[in-house]
């Protein structure tokens, strides 16, 4: 490891990773990672998607274990060599991991689901509901969370899950807390709310290992870094060093511009036209109403919003996903059928939803069947699917988007989430896609994989098609967008050009009219960071 730095912050050493080394199949995700980790501080762990931080993470908290190498955990006698072979080993330890995919039961409440396999007892043996309710209050104030106790999981959206998850991990009272893209899906009210149960834990002696892709986080909160890159640890390095040193060490280079748009010299026809689009308030999501707005051939437009505003609920009506009340949906002239995603896609539009595990891929099968599973009709001869043909293009598209796996046999569910989001991609990529809506398109994803995939946007507009993208990342909206729509209580509230388009013009439109439906998107998350 190269650039240590000794004048390491906080206390007593509390983990020491030495030299831990793990291959699957045709793959080695760590070669000989060192870390260290101190009661009082806030180390962040930091690489591109594949870099090996989900498999580190995943050997910490019991899934995985070494192949090779040392774990060295704080006892009583000092630092000791522990092997952590489940998640109840890891609790023993004082160790204890938010993960990047939830781990939450939809069917049970949400205090069920924090004192899981732990819940307090009667004298009699009986679980004590009433003490588990009183414990689960007690830790959804300490994260802010106003929600019952007793709401079922499967009542809340992705934003509140992440923080029942954060409630869960604080009612381990783990010495080594471990959170892996904790912030992905909150809003930027929660991501303060975050930081300040994180400073109080680190004021309290725990040591807390944070995985993030938002380097601005790695200086509000951080005190060390640690870069991994191909499975390696290449620096430990402190947290107020420059983003540009950051990503230089974590992908290998210079990035020479972070949002290399290339703007078009005019638009061209229509694509889309949207006129009119209403929907009522339902369960499943805020209303929009009068909805209107076009997507010309050669262009990005931007959605931006606040939560609740109805982005992703008007792109789902779009694309056919969900039905809407009133309004015409066209492409090139001619009226989509409504609710009809068949119809949407012979016309042409392609959707990256924000959801990718669970709407995006099909987790346990191939990577060669989910990049060729929306043109699956057309490899398909007398009733015989064309397994030959589907390799060829599965591997070409994979070959253009870097997609780092080890064959195309690979399950989707094991890729990072950068290469899972390429995938994604990729499928729309194998069909005619002439207007692809890319809905949160880079969360969770690292600053190298962000500029591939803004590099396949202009791809897709420098051959005639567009682009129709909603981010909560604001920067990104105003990096790589033409024209900028603002949504604001279920209506547009306005339209800036590329010129015109700043954070605070944005802002101001977005907080111009309040929201007037109060229903929580299932898919909530998504704001203006």
């Amino acid at each position: 490891m190269t650039g240590v730095n000794d004048d390491v912050p906080g206390g007593r050493e509390l983990l020491r990773v030495v030299g831990v080394t793990k291959s699957f199949p045709g793959v080695r995700a760590l070669d000989g990672v060192d870390l260290t980790l101190r009661a009082g501080e806030v180390h962040v762990l930091l690489g591109e998607n594949g870099a090996g931080k989900s498999t580190l993470i995943k050997m910490l908290s019991g899934a995985h274990r070494p192949d090779e190498g040392r774990i060295l955990v704080d006892g009583e006698a000092g630092l000791h060599e522990v092997r952590i072979r489940s998640a109840q080993d890891a609790a023993r330890l004082g160790i204890a991991t938010i993960h990047q995919e939830f781990n939450l039961v939809p069917g049970l409440t949400v205090a069920e689901n924090i004192f899981l396999g732990r819940q307090p007892r009667t004298a009699l043996g009986l679980v004590d509901r009433k003490a588990m309710r009183k414990r689960a209050a007690a830790l959804l104030a300490r994260v802010r969370l106003d929600v019952s106790p007793g709401t079922p999981v499967a009542e809340l959206g992705i934003a509140r899950r992440q923080m029942v998850e954060i409630a869960k991990a604080l009612s381990l009272d783990a010495r080594v807390l471990i959170m892996d893209e904790p912030t992905a899906v909150l809003t930027s009210e929660e991501v303060e709310t975050l930081f300040a149960i994180v400073r109080e834990l680190r004021a309290s002696g725990v040591g807390i290992i944070f995985i993030t892709h938002h380097l601005e986080e790695i200086g509000a909160l951080g005190d060390r870094v640690t870069v991994l890159r191909d499975g390696r640890s290449v620096a430990e390095i402190p947290a107020a060093t420059g983003e540009d040193e950051l990503i230089r060490l974590m992908v290998g280079r210079d990035l020479a511009e972070q949002y290399p748009r290339r703007r078009p010299d005019g638009p061209g026809a229509p694509l889309l036209k949207v006129t009119g689009l209403t929907r009522s308030g339902t369960t499943a999501g805020p209303a929009f109403e009068g909805i209107d707005f076009e997507v010309r051939a050669g262009e990005v437009v931007g959605l931006a919003g606040l939560v609740g505003a109805g982005r992703t609920e008007v792109v789902r009506a779009i694309f056919g996903v969900d039905r809407y009340d009133a309004g015409t949906v066209e492409i090139d002239g001619t009226a989509l059928a409504r609710g009809d995603v068949r119809a949407a896609m012979r016309a042409g539009l392609g959707l990256v939803p924000e959801d990718r595990k669970g709407q995006g891929l099909v987790l346990d099968a191939s990577l060669q069947d989910n990049l060729t599973l929306a043109r699956l009709d057309r490899d398909t001869r007398g009733g015989l699917v064309d397994r030959a043909a589907q390799r060829r293009e599965a591997a070409g598209v994979a070959d253009r988007l870097k997609v780092r796996m080890s064959g195309l046999a690979q399950h989707a569910r094991t890729l990072s989430g950068g290469n899972q989001q390429k995938i994604v991609i990729g499928k729309w990529l194998l069909t005619d896609t002439r207007l692809l809506i890319l809905d949160e398109p880079t969360r969770g994803i690292d600053v190298g994989a962000k500029v591939e995939i803004y590099r396949l946007i202009n791809d897709l507009t420098a051959s005639g098609g567009a682009v129709l993208m909603i981010s909560s990342d604001l920067p990104e909206v105003l990096g790589m967008s033409d024209r900028v729509l603002v949504m604001s209580g279920g209506r547009l509230a306005g339209e800036l050009s590329a010129e015109e388009a700043t954070q605070d013009a944005v802002m101001e439109l977005a907080v111009r009219a309040p929201a007037r439906n109060t229903n929580e998107s299932a898919r909530e998350g998504s704001d203006v960071r």
